[in-house]
């Protein structure tokens, strides 16, 4: 618990998927994304319930089989159509718990131990009042344009790229923040967020087919039979 408050997991995943057809409970490493998650945070203590929540009741037997929450979605916000915002809400509205452990089953290769740093770490912002969530971020270290024009950098003095400007980009691996915040501001980010930066490994996401082999790949030699 944190400050005498109920911590849960919250992993969302949908039957429609569209880049990877059924990428959640598609073969992977022996196992699949879903399971592999759900596993993984059996082993963190401070999680008193972890729920899964999907329209997919395939997905949803893989949760009653491994012992946790399953709870059904409504049809509605497992489209396309919703918004990110109107699904955060719905979550939150939907979700018995004081704070939210938002956790994706597409990021395979984050390890046990940095989702048990980023609970420690909420628990020292909760005490203290400086930040009221925290979100994983990805250092992005690119030469970006937008329109035609360079957005992070001066064209006539080109710096080198660990010179650019620090950017981070959102991988949405791991949010958590109260309940009530989410449900507010229909986000994973609270109104002071915290920026928790993975590496470049535990970052990876699953977002298109070459990901997925990518993924597997980098999971079986590094993570597999890890904790």
């Amino acid at each position: 618990m944190i400050m005498g408050k109920v911590i849960k997991a919250v992993i969302p995943v949908r039957a429609g998927s569209v880049r990877v057809k059924n990428k959640n409970i598609r073969p992977f490493a022996g196992s699949n994304l879903l399971e592999i998650k759900i596993k993984q945070l059996k082993k963190i203590n401070d999680i008193e319930g972890i729920i899964v929540n999907s329209d997919s009741d395939e997905m949803l037997d893989v949760a009653k089989n491994l012992g946790v929450e399953a709870f059904k979605r409504d049809e509605y916000y497992a489209t396309s159509e919703v918004s990110a915002n109107l699904l955060y809400k719905y979550i939150a509205q939907v979700t018995d718990a004081d704070t939210i452990l938002y956790v994706h089953a597409t990021n395979p290769c984050l390890k046990t131990e940095t989702i048990t740093n980023i609970i420690n770490k909420y628990k020292q912002f909760s005490s203290d009042g400086d930040y009221d969530s925290i979100s994983t971020v990805s250092l992005v270290k690119e030469f970006l344009w937008k329109d035609g024009k360079a957005i992070n950098y001066d064209i006539n003095h080109k710096p080198r790229s660990q010179d650019l400007p620090v950017i981070y980009s959102l991988n949405h691996a791991i949010n958590i923040l109260p309940k009530k915040t989410m449900k507010e501001r229909k986000d994973l980010l609270g109104y002071k967020p915290f920026f928790y930066e993975l590496n470049k490994y535990e970052s990876i996401d699953i977002d298109d087919e070459v990901d997925f082999e990518f993924a597997e790949f980098m999971y079986k030699k590094y993570r597999m039979g890890q904790s």
